[in-house]
C-alpha cells in the first residue's frame, strides 16, 4: 500500500541550471496545491496533470516522498513543466511527459539530487516526444543532476530523445557535492552536448543504449568530467561518424573512464576523446547497434501501464 503523499506545485518564470538552487526557495513558497495520493502502476489508475497553454509548472518533491504514475500533459503550445527533488531518500516512477516541449527560457524537465547523503531513484520515466528546438542551441536539458547531490542516485528505465542541452547531465557533482549517479538500462538519442554525462568518482553507466542518427545532432555518447574514476558497462554507443561515442576529460580537467563488454561506433576521429585516460577492457568493440533495452517505456501509456 502506497502511503500517502503531498507533492506541490507551482509555476515559475524560466527556471534555469544556474540559478535552480536558489530558486527552490522562490518555488516552496509560491506553492499552490497538492497533486494527491500516490496509485499503483496501472494505467486506469494514473492521473493526467495538465499543463495549460503558456503555463511553466514547477512539482516539488520533497524528503523521503514518492512522485509516480503521472502522465504530464505538455502537448498544449507553449507548456512547460519542471520536476524538482532536492532532498534525501525520494522516489519518481513510472513518470511520462507527453508532447514535445516548446523551448524558451533554458530549463531542465527533471532537477534533481539526493542532497542528504542518503538514497534516491528516478526510475521508469518517458521523455521521448522531446523539444521543439532539439537541434538548436536553446538550454534546454532533459534530466539535471545538482552540484550539491551527495549521496547516491539510480537513474533506471529512463527514454530520453532530441533535446538540445544534453539528455542526462550529472557531472556536476563531482566538482561539489561528490554524490554517485548510476545511469542502468536507459535509453537516449538524437541529443546534442552529450547522452550520458557523468563525473563524480564511482559513477557509472551500465546497461544502456546511445543512438546519434538523426542530422543536426552532436552530442557525445558518454562523457565523463571530472574527477573521476568513472565505470561504462554492457552499453552500446551507437554514435555514427556524429560525435565521439566516449570522451574523458574537459576544460583542461583529466578524468578516468573504465569501459567494458560495450560496443562504441569509430566513425567520428576513431570514436574516442581522451585515449590515455579511456582504460577499453575485456569484451571492447567496435560496430555498435543501440537498442531499447526492455526496462524502458516507450510511449507515455507504457510508463504508467496504460499500453
Amino acid at each position: 500500500m502506497p502511503r500517502k503523499q503531498t507533492i506541490t506545485e507551482s509555476r515559475n518564470d524560466g527556471l534555469t541550471r544556474r540559478s535552480y538552487v536558489r530558486s527552490l526557495a522562490a518555488v516552496a513558497a509560491a506553492t499552490t496545491g497538492a497533486v494527491g495520493t500516490a496509485a499503483a502502476a496501472d494505467g486506469a489508475d494514473a492521473e493526467r496533470i495538465v499543463i495549460d497553454p503558456g503555463e511553466d509548472r514547477t512539482i516539488k518533491v520533497g524528503d523521503g516522498e514518492t512522485f509516480e504514475n503521472r502522465v504530464i500533459d505538455c502537448t498544449a503550445e507553449g507548456a512547460r513543466v519542471t520536476v524538482s527533488a532536492m532532498g534525501t531518500d525520494w522516489t519518481i516512477r513510472n513518470v511520462a511527459v507527453e508532447g514535445e516541449l516548446d523551448v524558451g527560457a533554458p530549463g531542465a524537465v527533471f532537477g534533481i539530487a539526493d542532497t542528504g547523503g542518503g538514497s534516491s531513484r528516478l526510475e521508469n520515466v518517458y521523455l521521448g516526444d522531446g523539444s521543439t528546438n532539439a537541434g538548436g542551441d536553446t538550454a534546454e536539458t532533459a534530466i539535471w543532476v545538482a552540484p550539491d547531490h551527495s549521496g547516491k542516485l539510480d537513474i533506471q528505465g529512463v527514454n530520453v530523445q532530441r533535446f538540445p542541452d544534453n539528455a542526462i547531465y550529472a557531472s556536476a557533482p563531482g566538482g561539489k557535492g561528490g554524490g554517485t549517479v548510476h545511469i542502468d538500462r536507459c535509453f537516449a538519442a538524437n541529443c546534442r552536448v552529450a547522452h550520458y554525462r557523468i563525473g563524480s568518482a564511482g559513477s557509472t553507466v551500465t546497461n544502456s543504449s546511445v543512438r546519434l542518427d538523426d542530422e543536426g545532432y552532436d552530442g557525445r555518447g558518454v562523457w565523463v568530467w571530472a574527477p573521476g574514476p568513472c565505470e561504462v558497462k554492457n552499453c552500446q554507443l551507437e554514435t555514427g561518424d556524429n560525435h565521439y561515442a566516449i570522451r574523458a576529460g574537459a576544460n583542461g580537467s583529466a578524468s578516468s573512464v573504465s569501459v567494458t563488454d560495450t560496443a562504441y561506433d569509430e566513425g567520428y576521429h576513431g570514436g574516442i576523446n581522451g585515449e590515455e585516460s579511456v582504460d577499453l577492457g575485456s569484451g571492447v568493440e567496435t560496430g555498435a547497434e543501440a537498442v531499447v533495452p526492455d526496462a524502458v517505456p516507450t510511449s507515455p501509456g507504457e510508463a504508467v501501464g496504460d499500453d
